[in-house]
């Protein structure tokens, strides 16, 4: 049964819970065939509505960037987080230690200024250090960890021969929707710099980044590759946290066109949504999303760009093409929107966030969360 778009309220993030099932089968094989402990990272899908899916297919662990994020992986996910900020607070350390089971430090002079409250707790942390491998193939530099003069993660150069005897893994975060073969490559720069530290450790982060749901991803070679770096240190449990897999192509972000301009020749639907707050990415990568029932811009076909509601010059995205010319009221389906979108989006302009809800064949649609004016009002005082 096809999704009918038009009686799903409009703005509203729609996860199709078979593709999230889909997603969750092929990484627990990866999990299954390749020794590696996979987690989720919440900085990519946090849509914890879904969570009880993902515990079906046993993934009940999280990466977190916060106390928010860790306080989410206990509250819903029913776990102790992994924890990597690269930044702790005093006003923060003592919560993030009761809610994480592993926390990574960026730097050694955090890790010293935290230490005594790990030791203080009454329980364990395995704790860890952010390295940087010093190679990574990601282009844009907005999300490349080792661009020159990265804050993130230590050089090699940075650490003594031995590592302090509290710390039990390292953690690195090279990647960025990227294949297995870029993992290869930042794998060999990493046991290059760090090789020698690995014998003594508990457990190595190879981070996020696996697009491992992506059509045509070597699932073999990801895989290959995970088990050959197990059989050199058969001691270490190798982790990987992707966000972005767990969610890939698993939903839409649905919107409505409320009024249509024209400027010097070009058609600009206005839609009930906005680039910059509910599709930030797509600015700031940047990339055109797919837009159901449109394809790429054709001479012999209507064309639009599509306009966001804040008043930001440049919420838009374009150009695309429909086989008829478009109308106040019809519906723009935006596809693969549930990564990294809810996450990342605002409240800018006051503008109305999108709904959530899910829709699966026996049930058809079901709104998990509607927004309104508290929740604008609220987070600005």
């Amino acid at each position: 049964m096809a999704i009918d778009f038009s009686k799903i309220p409009s703005p509203c993030y729609v996860l199709e819970e078979q593709r999230l099932r889909n997603n969750l089968e092929l990484i627990r094989d990866v999990k299954h065939r390749s020794g590696a402990k996979i987690i989720l990272a919440f900085k990519g899908f946090a849509m914890w509505g879904a969570f009880p899916v993902l515990n079906e297919y046993g993934f009940t662990e999280a990466t977190a960037s916060s106390l928010a994020e860790a306080r989410l992986a206990v509250e819903e996910m029913g776990s102790p987080a992994h924890t990597y900020a690269p930044v702790y607070t005093d006003d923060d350390i003592d919560d993030i230690i009761k809610l994480s089971s592993h926390i990574t430090f960026n730097s050694l002079t955090q890790y010293n200024r935290f230490l005594p409250s790990v030791k203080a707790a009454d329980k364990k942390v395995s704790l860890g250090l952010r390295v940087n491998p010093e190679y990574s193939e990601v282009a844009t530099d907005l999300y490349n960890p080792c661009a020159p003069g990265s804050r993130l993660g230590l050089l090699a150069t940075q650490l003594d021969d031995t590592l302090p005897s509290e710390i039990e893994g390292l953690h690195f975060h090279a990647l960025c929707e990227s294949n297995p073969e870029e993992l290869r490559k930042v794998l060999a720069s990493f046991e290059e710099r760090f090789a020698k530290y690995l014998p003594t450790l508990r457990w190595v982060n190879f981070g996020g980044g696996h697009l491992m749901t992506r059509k045509g991803y070597d699932i073999e070679l990801l895989i290959s590759i995970i088990r050959d770096f197990k059989s050199r240190y058969p001691n270490l449990e190798v982790i990987l946290e992707p966000g972005s897999a767990f969610a890939w192509d698993t939903g839409y972000l649905v919107s409505t066109i409320e009024d249509l301009v024209e400027n010097n020749s070009i058609k600009t639907a206005i839609l009930n949504v906005s680039f910059t707050a509910h599709m930030p990415d797509c600015l700031e990568m940047p990339y055109k999303p797919i837009i159901l029932g449109a394809v790429e811009e054709t001479p012999e076909l209507p064309t639009y760009r599509m306009g966001g509601n804040s008043c930001l010059a440049g919420d838009y995205m374009g150009n695309w093409s429909f086989k008829k010319p478009l109308k106040v009221g019809d519906r723009i389906v935006f596809n693969d929107m549930i990564h990294y979108t809810m996450v990342k989006t605002c409240t800018f302009n006051g503008v109305k966030h999108p709904s959530i809800g899910i829709w699966n064949e026996q049930d058809g649609f079901k709104l998990l969360r509607a927004f309104g004016y508290e929740d604008y009002k609220n987070r600005l005082s």
